[in-house]
């Protein structure tokens, strides 16, 4: 028996080692197949293919499917109201209008679900649960829309920060000899952020056959800054009557600045009423229990003698 078990301890050992150099010389010549020859790329299995979930096989047709019906369903001006509202916030999470409106249908439906069991929850009565549901369907209705307001709020704000001094960049690429278009690629390629994204977008824009001024004018439209309004508006007007770019953006870059320095300053004077609030709340009860406190227990204890 021992000797059996030895034979064929010895024997699988063998195989092994046998078995993982064929598999060695198999991967080799699948790798020089496929750089040299490329015989077996039909049979290379793509990872997305390897990787496809239950989801993406079987519910996102249906997905789709049913997206192309509400789409069919949706008006034309609510959707163009609604993606001129994602674009001003920056198409957060790559959302579509159709996108934005189940977004809401699914928070209309699971928040008065949702209060609905809180209520049962907490053993209240019938006209108390339907104001929890009337409440749900409220917050499900406009809870989107105040997350695009804030967004696009969120992003004017970056906008305005980074606006100063891409428009000095630009401004000294113009002076340096460089066309417009040639401007805003160097500026694109220098900066990040919102704008730079907005140029960067209206350069490709015009790369596919749009004008200059229909290019400019869709960055009016995406970004809420009266700043930007006014500098693509008189950066048109430039291009229409013929007056030179470098003189417009010059003014421009200087009214900008002393705007700049202006919101700067008025955020300086609102700064003591802010702070106000939390020194009367917080800070003075404290002071006066440390600086008060030991009289307040001194005569305290005296009356009480």
């Amino acid at each position: 028996m021992v000797y059996f078990f030895l034979f064929l301890t010895i024997t699988c050992t063998i195989y092994g080692f046998l078995l993982m150099r064929s598999e060695k010389k198999s991967k080799v010549q699948d790798r020089l197949d496929f750089f040299l020859v490329n015989e077996p790329l039909d049979k290379v299995v793509p990872i997305e293919a390897k990787q496809e979930t239950l989801f993406r096989r079987l519910l996102q047709p249906i997905l789709v499917d049913f997206k192309k019906s509400f789409k069919k369903r949706m008006p034309g001006e609510k959707e163009a109201k609604i993606d001129k509202k994602l674009q001003r916030a920056g198409n957060p999470f790559g959302m579509t209008a159709v996108d934005f409106r189940l977004v809401q249908l699914v928070f209309i439906i699971v928040l008065p679900i949702i209060f609905t069991g809180y209520g049962a929850i907490l053993n209240m009565g019938k006209s108390a649960i339907l104001v929890f549901i009337m409440i749900g369907i409220l917050i499900g209705s406009y809870y989107p829309h105040f997350y695009l307001k804030q967004k696009t709020k969120a992003r004017s704000r970056r906008a305005l920060r980074e606006f100063p001094d891409l428009l000095d960049l630009l401004t000294v690429s113009l002076e340096a000899g460089l066309g417009f278009d040639a401007a805003i690629t160097k500026v694109v390629s220098r900066k990040e952020g919102v704008l730079s994204y907005e140029f960067h977008r209206c350069l490709e824009e015009i790369r596919l056959g749009k004008t200059r001024r229909e290019a400019l004018s869709g960055i009016r439209d995406r970004v809420d800054v009266d700043v930007v309004k006014a500098f693509i508006s008189n950066v048109l007007q430039a291009e229409k009557l013929g007056i030179g770019m470098v003189k417009v953006l010059r003014v421009q870059s200087n009214e900008v600045r002393e705007q700049r320095k202006q919101r700067a300053e008025e955020e300086a004077m609102k700064a003591p009423i802010k702070m106000l609030f939390p020194l009367i709340l917080f800070i003075f009860p404290s002071l006066f229990i440390v600086l008060l406190g030991p009289a307040v227990i001194q005569v305290i204890e005296t009356f009480q003698k």
